[in-house]
């Protein structure tokens, strides 16, 4: 094994490591590997190391919690970068991890939608598998900042559809800045769908850019009811910068990925979860 260590490859597994004998040290391989890849990468996909190792999303996920809690990197959506750097961000269009995930938060975000009224959308990859499943026969009206968004929801013959209009970032293909802040402060809604990059008990609702937090936090205070559509990896997870309390939030929807305790810890906090 020692001749594939310092290329930053990672080392392919023994068929008695896959056959499960040797666990301790088939997992401290797996995380050598993971922290070569850090310090020559500087960040780390998840997915990536997964069909490297031939091992399962879940199980990458276990190794990036245990180097994070000894402090050897900052886990973020979709992998883990160095310490220290709490503004990474991938697009939008890059986020595939969890799609399965998604698509079961999106859907059981559908029993949310009022029959009639106005909700309001958030950015984010979730969200746009939720806009995609967004029901015919309801007379309802509809904004977002998101334009992948906007576009997926025209022609739909009961849906009126604001675009909020400002600066469009190109991470998240959504707008920011005063323009859009000064439409969000002006709109009353029934229900916000919102997306976030990171869940804390201890900072709340995070997310890597000032600007579209400050848009979000106006999203949050421009509706009568805010629900969080989140996959089980935002869960411990803190960006940058804060855009909500835990308690700003009526109903986190996720996936059945989120352990029953971290579940426990979140409705102590005054959180409805809900698992699908």
């Amino acid at each position: 094994m020692a001749t594939t260590q310092e290329s930053g490859e990672f080392p392919h597994p023994s068929a008695e490591a896959r056959n499960g004998a040797g666990k301790t040290l088939y997992s401290a391989q797996r995380q050598q590997a993971i922290m070569r890849r850090l310090r020559s990468e500087g960040q780390v996909d998840s997915a990536e190391v997964a069909r490297s190792l031939e091992v399962t999303n879940e199980t990458v996920r276990k190794d990036l919690i245990q180097l994070q809690k000894r402090g050897l990197l900052r886990r973020v959506h979709g992998g883990a970068v160095p310490i220290g750097d709490h503004s990474y961000e991938s697009d939008v269009a890059t986020r595939t991890q969890f799609s399965e995930e998604k698509r079961r938060i999106a859907t059981a975000a559908l029993a949310q939608l009022p029959t009639s009224g106005s909700v309001l959308v958030d950015a984010g990859s979730t969200m746009a598998q939720f806009a995609e499943l967004f029901p015919d026969d309801r007379e309802l009206t509809v904004f977002t900042n998101a334009l992948p968004i906007a576009l997926s929801l025209l022609g739909r013959p009961h849906l009126t559809v604001f675009t909020i209009g400002g600066r469009l970032r190109s991470k998240t293909v959504a707008t920011v800045g005063s323009w859009t802040a000064r439409m969000l402060e002006e709109i009353n809604v029934d229900v916000a769908f919102l997306g976030t990059n990171g869940i804390s008990l201890e900072r709340g609702l995070t997310t890597p850019d000032p600007a579209e937090a400050r848009i979000k936090n106006l999203m949050a205070q421009s509706a009568q009811r805010r629900i969080l559509l989140a996959d089980h990896s935002k869960y411990g997870m803190v960006s940058l910068v804060k855009h909500a309390d835990l308690a700003d939030i009526e109903l986190l929807i996720t996936d059945t990925g989120l352990p029953a305790a971290d579940v426990a810890r979140l409705t102590r906090a005054g959180l409805t979860v809900e698992q699908t």
